[in-house]
C-alpha cells in the first residue's frame, strides 16, 4: 500500500475528483490548505525596486504569501500508484508555477474501524 498525497489549485478540484473516480479511486481525503513554492524573482521586479517604484516593491513582498490549494490524500494498492499520479498530473498539468507537487510513502498497514480489517481489505 501506497499513501499518495497531492497539492492542487483549488479550481481544479472538482476535475481531479472526477479523474480520480475514473481512475478508480473512489475513497480519498480533500483538505484546505495554504502555502507556497519556492518561487522565482523576476530580474525586472529587482531592478524595479532599486530604482524606487513602490509598485515592484510591493510585488517583492508578496513572496512570503501563503496561496490557498487543496490536499488531497489517497491510500491505494501499489499497482494504482501509476495510474493515480498520471491522472492528477495530467488533470493538473497547466506548465506555470503552482501546478502543485504529488508524494507517494510507503504504508505500513491499514485498519478499518467498523470491521477490524487490516491491509489492502481495509482500503477495498
Amino acid at each position: 500500500m501506497k499513501e499518495v498525497i497531492a497539492v492542487v489549485r483549488i479550481n481544479m478540484m472538482n476535475q481531479t475528483k472526477q479523474a480520480l473516480t475514473d481512475c478508480g479511486v473512489d475513497a480519498f481525503f480533500a483538505h484546505e490548505a495554504q502555502g507556497r513554492g519556492k518561487g522565482f524573482v523576476s530580474p525586472a521586479i529587482l531592478e524595479g525596486t532599486v530604482q524606487g517604484h513602490e509598485e515592484a516593491a510591493a510585488l517583492l513582498g508578496e513572496k512570503g504569501k501563503l496561496y490557498p490549494k487543496r490536499m488531497i490524500t489517497a491510500v491505494v494498492e501499489d499497482k494504482m500508484v501509476p495510474c493515480v499520479v498520471e491522472t492528477i498530473i495530467n488533470t493538473n498539468q497547466t506548465g506555470m508555477p503552482g501546478d502543485g507537487k504529488i508524494f507517494v510513502l510507503p504504508l505500513g498497514d491499514a485498519v478499518r474501524v467498523r470491521t477490524g480489517e487490516t491491509g489492502l481489505k481495509a482500503i477495498s
